[in-house]
């Protein structure tokens, strides 16, 4: 089954391939994503929640492509801030998407907030559209503090100032095992995962008994 991943962010694309092939029993599904469908532009979020943007771009492409569509909309919610930057997290400081300024802005609107204080989650939205018009939701969350100070060379985003008191590290300083286990992705695509295998795998029908 070949499944295009909404996105053009290759960041995110690995993430998608590492979870499935770390499951026990791999699905046969080739991902794709939006760099193999250069003529697909920018898909405008204008949806008000994660659930809505998730739900346009995956629907989006799949009218365009005839493809199975998986699209995901996720973002950082700070409890000190009211949820913002929410589902504007990606272009928190503004155009275009920079996810240093992002970071510095995060930064600035927290600064002299106690550590205590600094409460956060990621979220994340799957939605999976196929070509006949259905369409499914999977959703995930990841809680943690924001840090004072980026921390971690891996991952992108929030990731080096979202700290993991359970381990003592952001998210950027984690594996990509480890990530890729804990996230809020993972929670959300272990969730889309069962959804595929029912697709894929459908159970057959009881047999019923013949009426004489």
């Amino acid at each position: 089954m070949q499944i295009i991943i909404a996105t053009k962010n290759m960041g995110k694309v690995r993430e998608f391939e590492a979870m499935t092939e770390s499951q026990k029993a791999p699905l046969p599904i080739q991902w794709l994503s939006l760099r193999d469908f250069p003529e697909i532009g920018e898909i405008e979020e204008t949806g008000s929640t994660f659930r809505e943007n998730a739900l346009l771009k995956a629907q989006t492409v799949a009218n365009i492509t005839g493809l199975a569509a998986l699209s995901d909309d996720s973002g950082l919610q700070v409890d000190a801030l009211g949820g913002a930057p929410g589902i504007y997290s990606a272009r928190y400081a503004g155009e275009p998407k920079d996810d240093e300024r992002n970071n510095a802005k995060l930064l600035q609107e927290l600064q002299g907030l106690p550590f205590e204080q600094r409460t956060a989650r990621f979220i994340c939205v799957l939605a999976l559209a196929l070509p006949d018009g259905q369409k499914f939701f999977a959703e995930g969350a990841c809680h943690g503090f924001i840090a004072k100070e980026k921390a971690g060379d891996g991952g992108f985003g929030y990731d080096p100032l979202f700290y993991l008191p359970f381990y003592h590290k952001t998210m950027a300083q984690l594996s990509s095992t480890v990530k890729n286990s804990i996230s809020h992705r993972a929670s959300a695509m272990e969730k889309m995962f069962f959804l595929l295998r029912a697709l894929l795998f459908p159970e057959p029908e009881p047999m019923r008994k013949p009426n004489f």
